[in-house]
């Protein structure tokens, strides 16, 4: 099934869902957040939410004295229960920089009261922290090396995941993977699947660690990756740091390091805006492969090293999430022989994100 057709299923569905499950009854989406367009069965054991996101920016890169309008994303998802026990999701994007991409399409089963839990489908690898958070979830307009470049992967498996601990909460995930994502599973086949597997610790509701592990094999290389981060947020700071190595197996490739460390400062308004962030980071990337060779089989560069600092201000309309500006300005730092990607060059950011 194309992409197109997918979109047209998925929006035939939404339109034909009963009038009755729009209505709720008393007490339903209780649990649900206020920017969740939500619905919830008479026997409460079916619900549907239905979330969407809409960015768009305008950039200006003062190096080559040009600027551009995007839309970044403009995603729209189907969420929700089954049964108490049995959960679905399914995500598109249309318009992932112009791409109309499928992201996650799973079903979960809940057990053990929701403390053990089985996904299978296509989704977002357990892998990192920032990686893993959505478009409306980003503290900045643009993604951090980690998230974008060097350890953002989504793929078609299963994975395992296990939740306890009342003082000290602790999640623990594992998957296994294809290595195929979703537009190339139908003929493929392998004895060499991917892994993943992350752990999270959450210490008096301030401050979070995470460590995680991945192999992937994108070609004909292995590749390992590890990463370690934390966070602590309270009383309008938040503040985190986060660092991955990738390693290529036989030396196809130098390892590869990365850095991601920001602190965010929120103040809370009174008129028009319901808050402003002030928002500082640094990120760091060494010479980075996405482990496709080239036509000779070898591993090349396809992100030079570089350094980035970025600032910048976000004024939400809404909590949590529900619109925001964002405006940031980025400056980024080569080495001189190299000749910086077209796209990733100093720039100033003004990005409206929208959360329904």
């Amino acid at each position: 099934m194309s992409l197109r057709r997918l979109v047209a299923v998925i929006l035939l569905i939404f339109c034909l869902l009963p009038s009755s499950l729009w209505a709720g009854v008393p007490g339903a989406g209780a649990d649900v957040p206020a920017d969740t367009l939500s619905g919830q069965g008479p026997d409460r054991g079916f619900s549907v939410q239905v979330h969407g996101t809409v960015r768009g920016k305008f950039e200006y890169q003062p190096d080559i004295d040009k600027g551009r309008f995007e839309v970044r994303n403009a995603r729209f998802s189907l969420s929700g229960n089954l049964l108490p026990v049995v959960a679905y999701k399914a995500e598109i994007d249309l318009s992932d920089e112009g791409s109309i991409k499928m992201l996650d399409a799973y079903v979960r089963l809940a057990m053990l009261r929701r403390r053990l839990n089985f996904t299978i489908g296509q989704m977002r690898v357990p892998f990192t922290i920032d990686a893993h958070r959505s478009p409306h979830e980003q503290y900045f307009a643009n993604r951090s090396f980690i998230a974008k470049q060097v350890g953002n992967v989504r793929d078609v498996g299963a994975t395992l995941g296990w939740t306890f601990g009342r003082a000290v909460p602790v999640t623990l995930e594992a998957g296994v993977f294809n290595g195929s994502g979703l537009t190339g599973q139908k003929d493929f086949w392998t004895d060499r699947f991917n892994y993943s597997a992350k752990v999270r610790a959450r210490f008096a509701g301030r401050v979070l660690l995470s460590a995680s592990v991945q192999k992937i094999r994108p070609g004909t290389v292995d590749i390992m990756m590890y990463d370690a981060g934390a966070y602590y947020d309270c009383g309008g700071w938040h503040v985190e740091g986060e660092y991955l190595r990738k390693e290529y197996a036989g030396g196809a490739f130098p390892g590869v390091d990365a850095v991601d460390a920001f602190v965010c400062r929120d103040i809370p308004l009174r008129r028009l805006f319901r808050k402003v962030s002030l928002l500082a980071r640094y990120d760091y990337m060494s010479d980075h492969s996405d482990g496709l060779p080239d036509a000779d089989g070898v591993l090349a560069v396809s992100d030079p090293k570089r350094h980035r600092l970025t600032g910048g201000l976000t004024f939400s309309l809404g909590l949590p999430f529900t619109a925001d500006i964002r405006l940031n300005y980025e400056a980024y730092f080569y080495d001189r022989a190299v000749q910086p990607p077209l796209s990733e060059q100093d720039k100033v950011v003004v990005e409206l994100m929208c959360r329904f």
